[in-house]
Order: structure tokens, then sequence, then C-alpha cells
């Protein structure tokens, strides 16, 4: 199993760049409404707001561009989407947990990119090319 561990760096690319680049998605079709039948929120909204971070912190997580940052207030954008918009405060009835409240990508994004903070940019990122 040695060999998986030559894989650690461009795996971490990888997941950083995927990770970034689905939550690229999630911003268009908010602030876009692309790929949704859903309406676009209105300008500055809370919504229109989360949209706003999804895109421009998933292009930066994305390129490896100021991606700590860029990742924690992803981070914090999930957490806020888990708590107020899945969870509600509403612990009855096991809708805590995200399989039953509809917020499994919230809690998968979040730490995720909690990781990706902590760990940083990795070899691959325009961060490094700036330092």
């Amino acid at each position: 199993m040695r060999f998986l561990s030559k894989l650690e760096e461009p795996a971490y690319t990888a997941l950083r760049a995927v990770t970034g680049f689905l939550f690229v998605f999630h911003g268009l079709q908010k602030l876009f409404g692309w790929l949704t039948k859903n309406p676009t929120p209105d300008v500055f909204s809370q919504l229109w707001v989360g949209g706003a971070i999804e895109l421009v912190c998933g292009v930066l997580v994305v390129v490896g561009l100021g991606t700590r940052f860029a990742a924690l207030l992803s981070t914090g954008t999930m957490a806020v989407a888990y708590f107020q918009f899945h969870f509600k405060g509403e612990a009855a009835d096991w809708h805590w947990i995200p399989a039953v409240n509809g917020g499994e990508k919230a809690a998968l994004y979040c730490f995720v990119f909690l990781f990706i903070a902590a760990r940083g940019p990795g070899r691959l990122a325009l961060d490094n090319r700036l330092s």
C-alpha cells in the first residue's frame, strides 16, 4: 500500500480542484439561474451573498489563490447553510442528521473546506507562484 503515498499530493490537488469546481456551480445556479429551475434571489439578499461566496471562493479554491481564506469563508458559509436552512434547530425525529434534513452536501462541503483551509493550497496552486 506504500504506492498510495506517492499519490497523496496529486489526490489532494484533485480534491481541492474538484471541490472548488463543484462549488462554483452552486454559485452559478443561485446568481444566474444556470442549470436550475429555481428563481434567482434578490441582489444582496442572504442567498445572493451565499451564491457570490460560492462562485468566487470556488474559483479561488480551484486555482489555489488565497486558498486558505477562500476555503475558510466557504466553511463558514456551509455551516450557516446547514444550521439555518437544514437543521433549523429541530432535533426531534432525527432531524439533526444530515440524511434526514437534506443537509448532506452542506455538511460535507463544510468539512472538506475546513480540511483545505487547514492543509493549504498544496503544490499545484497559484499561491505558490506568487509567494
